[in-house]
């Protein structure tokens, strides 16, 4: 079935601001510990239950002007920024892959996992293993079925992705007697692996390095810190946004290397 390219954009979008609502529910509840499921969305300061109307992706926080209709609290611009963010990733993974299965079932939720431990890493320095986890299986039991991957590399690059962190983690910390890297962060490359393979833990691993020292500097010397070295930034948006841009473009990537 033909389906225009506005109205693509338009769905895709749509699919994205709901699956951001709901990725809002996951990066508050997960890292305390509470069901994704009961009680359902309320206010996080008084606890009194959202309106039908204040749910509406995007359009609730508006309506709202930012604040919680009961209590008059003020509402994280995480909540619309998660939304908005996820639903850019959807048109963009829609754009970039067209109408599938695999669009439904492997590159839309890659794109939300990656969006929902962004967040969580921020707020938290953590990333959930409830996420991590279920990622490499999904990469790993959905790879068979994109001709890009195939299931020998989505296995090797998982296997490369965790290997190679938990090697680089353990010879840090013999060497300065300090955690460097979370498993968290070594799951997470082992997910993108299963999703890109090992170019794509190879491309994920240089790019997050190289943006992740910048800016981390950047971000020490504007913070005035003394010591660099016990400055600490969470490194999961690092990999999460090197991964995605490598899913979406690393053929464009590789086809640039070779012509230099």
């Amino acid at each position: 079935m033909y389906i225009p390219d506005w109205l693509s954009y338009f769905i895709s979008a749509g699919f994205g601001l709901i699956a951001g609502s709901f990725l809002n529910v996951l990066i508050h509840r997960i890292p305390l510990g509470k069901s994704i499921i009961k009680p359902g969305s309320h206010c996080p300061k008084c606890g009194k239950p959202l309106r039908w109307r204040d749910n509406i992706p995007l359009l609730g926080f508006l309506l709202l002007r930012g604040r919680c209709h009961s209590c008059d609290a003020r509402i994280s611009i995480r909540y619309p920024a998660v939304e908005l963010l996820t639903a850019l990733v959807f048109v963009a993974m829609w754009t970039r892959f067209g109408w599938g299965a695999l669009l439904v079932l492997r590159d839309w939720p890659l794109g939300a996992l990656l969006v929902a431990i962004t967040f969580i890493d921020l707020d938290h320095r953590l990333i959930p293993d409830q996420l991590s986890i279920p990622g490499i299986v999904l990469g790993l039991a959905t790879s068979w079925a994109d001709p890009g991957v195939g299931l020998w590399s989505s296995l090797a690059g998982a296997a490369l992705g965790f290997g190679f962190f938990y090697a680089f983690a353990w010879i840090y910390e013999k060497a300065t007697g300090r955690q460097g890297l979370g498993g968290g962060d070594i799951k997470l490359l082992a997910m993108i692996g299963a999703f890109a393979g090992p170019l794509g833990v190879f491309f994920t691993v240089m790019m997050s390095s190289i943006t992740g020292t910048v800016i981390g500097l950047v971000w020490a010397l504007v913070a005035r810190r003394r010591s660099l070295m016990k400055f600490a930034i969470p490194f999961g948006p690092f990999l999460a946004a090197a991964g995605l841009y490598y899913y979406l473009l690393g053929d464009v990537w590789f086809r640039s290397m070779i012509r230099m």
